[in-house]
């Protein structure tokens, strides 16, 4: 078989969905540096770039393990219209939660709940949804609990925790995407609301 760092995008990608998870790699490699700087220079945030790098290839994965992707010869293309669709919603939420409407004369900037000191009812509560989601997680299966837990609560980047775990990034992606999917219908079925409403 053809070395991978040989291979086309178009053969990486067909060897990717039949099963070839170093085909993914391979890709992921080739194109992080381009992908990660294009992002880095829109937000100029490390933690932000980070989150929307890792978003970009969860949705990649998510679209080729659907094979939802049409092949024309522009994977790098493709990857960076991805990255840019991601970015737009960040700055869209950002904006959307700055905004402050100054047509009441009433209202103060500064009387907003989180601006003030937390009450004792949401004390109680951010420790209820603590526990709801620690017991939510050991009911995870071990391999998405240990990619969950060194994302979450070691702040893990998935090329330190696929290192750690001896695993490609595309299987850390992956175990965590299966894991906030799984944590979402537990959470549902057993009506557990994980949020402050």
């Amino acid at each position: 078989m053809q070395a991978l760092d040989k291979m086309t995008d178009a053969q990486l990608v067909q060897a990717y969905t039949q099963g070839n998870n170093t085909a993914f790699d391979t890709l992921l490699t080739r194109y992080q540096a381009q992908v990660y700087n294009y992002i880095m220079a829109s937000v100029k945030d490390a933690t932000m770039a980070d989150d929307i790098f890792q978003e970009t290839f969860v949705k990649v994965i998510t679209t080729l393990k659907q094979n939802r992707y049409t092949e024309n010869g522009k994977f790098g293309a493709w990857l960076l219209r991805i990255a840019r669709n991601l970015i737009i919603d960040h700055f869209r939420q950002e904006k959307s939660e700055n905004a402050v409407s100054t047509d009441d004369e009433n209202f103060s900037i500064l009387n907003r709940k989180e601006l003030s000191d937390s009450t004792i009812e949401d004390i109680m509560v951010d420790a209820q949804i603590c526990t709801d989601v620690r017991r939510l997680i050991m009911q995870l299966p071990h391999n998405q609990r240990c990619v969950l837990v060194m994302r979450y609560y070691k702040n893990l980047s998935f090329k330190e925790i696929a290192e750690k775990l001896n695993i490609s990034i595309n299987t850390a992606l992956g175990r965590m995407r299966y894991a906030i999917l799984n944590m979402r219908r537990m959470a549902s079925e057993r009506k557990i609301e994980l949020s402050r409403v």
